[in-house]
């Protein structure tokens, strides 16, 4: 097998609580409605500080950079505030990007917080930072009570006024439809010029697509099989064509839970747990929270509609999940041959590898980063060039 083009690899985090109660079948979702009273907050003490250790060592191992992200109310992921991990992140590393996938803005009354709060750890971190923006999925805007019939609108309004604080000199002023402001005078301004990189996460939509096209942004996919993100991969480049424009591999991303052991059968028998707890207890949520009314335009009500009927997350068997190609497990050189078909076939150049996988302990987390970093990236990286003698 030959070797695929250069990739970028990301150690993603997601920071869940992995200590639901035995009886938690009988809760409808990990999210929103899920009691608080299952979170303990000494455990929650030794789990923040597991999860940055884990973090920190991403950058001994030589991943490009790490992942944080913003979720609210829920046992999924104990990251309401992205930011503040990312600043802790920049203090405890050196040379790694810390990419903030992202701040979810429809679901911040003041936008300019979130360009100060990236500017501030753009500077702190050296230029370092990654800017992931996102729309927070259909459950945050119940955690938040923020309308959802507005959320694409706020969504475009607060990203181009952040970009406008970061690149054009202050005072000046902001009247826009949801937000107002007399003075956008930020201090400080982000190290990186014009700003720093822009990455959205998707599942799919026609009109982020066609967005993300015009703004040459870094677009990532996000657990979908892998058939539906070869369709919104074709559409991307599609809407780069229909402009003039090429989508390079670096401005196609994909995010994908992984679990490397040192045989396929280890793997199997280790992983299956935990990639069960990711997809069927993390990600298990009431529809009606995933959708709220207004929250998906009738272009994509049609668009889900048209195709076949799928199951939530948490109804899929493991053996669904790995046909569908929703995971990625196996020994380093299974995990490697199975990379380079989804290269092939994908064409993306940026991976975001979920590696601490729901309720995996330190030492399985750790293995498996050690293995993915040692015998599967090597094989995606340049190779070394040799001076002549």
């Amino acid at each position: 097998m030959t070797s695929p083009g250069p990739m970028q690899f990301y150690f993603f985090h997601l920071m869940p609580w992995p200590y639901l109660p035995a009886d938690f079948d009988r809760y409808e979702s990990s999210s929103v409605t899920f009691p608080n009273a299952f979170y303990d907050p000494e455990r929650g003490h030794e789990l923040y500080n597991r999860y940055l250790d884990e973090l920190e060592y991403a950058e001994q191992l030589g991943f490009d950079g790490v992942c944080v992200n913003e979720h609210h109310q829920t046992a999924y992921g104990n990251m309401p505030s992205p930011n503040i991990m990312a600043a802790m992140l920049a203090r405890r590393t050196s040379r790694i990007t810390l990419a903030i996938v992202g701040n979810g803005l429809p679901l911040r009354a003041n936008p300019l917080r979130v360009a100060e709060e990236v500017a501030m750890i753009d500077v702190t971190s050296g230029g370092r930072v990654i800017s992931g923006f996102v729309r927070g999925i259909g459950m945050e805007y119940f955690g938040t009570g923020v309308n959802p019939t507005v959320s694409r609108d706020r969504f475009y309004e607060a990203h181009d006024l952040i970009v406008k604080a970061w690149t054009t000199p202050g005072p000046f002023r902001w009247i826009g439809k949801h937000y107002r402001y007399n003075y956008v005078n930020i201090w400080p301004r982000p190290l990186q010029q014009p700003h720093p990189p822009i990455w959205v996460p998707g599942v799919g939509s026609r009109e982020t697509i066609e967005w993300m096209a015009e703004m040459e942004y870094t677009y990532l996919s996000v657990y979908a099989p892998k058939a539906q993100i070869q369709r919104w991969f074709d559409q991307l480049r599609e809407a780069y064509e229909a402009r003039g424009k090429k989508a390079s591999p670096d401005r196609i991303g994909m995010l994908i839970p992984i679990y490397v052991a040192d045989t396929d059968a280890q793997a199997h028998e280790e992983g299956r747990q935990h990639i069960m707890w990711l997809f069927g207890k993390g990600l298990k949520m009431k529809f009606e929270h995933l959708m709220p009314p207004g929250y998906v335009s009738l272009d994509g009500i049609r668009a889900g509609l048209s195709g076949r009927a799928r199951k939530p997350f948490h109804e899929h068997s493991y053996e669904e999940l790995l046909e569908n190609n929703q995971a990625i497990v196996g020994s380093a050189a299974s995990v490697r041959d199975q990379l380079t078909e989804f290269q092939k076939d994908l064409g993306f150049g940026v991976l975001c590898a979920l590696l601490q996988i729901g309720d995996m302990p330190h030492d399985r987390t750790v293995r498996s980063m050690e293995l993915f970093a040692s015998e599967v990236m090597p094989h995606f990286r340049p190779a070394p060039v040799v001076a002549a003698g």
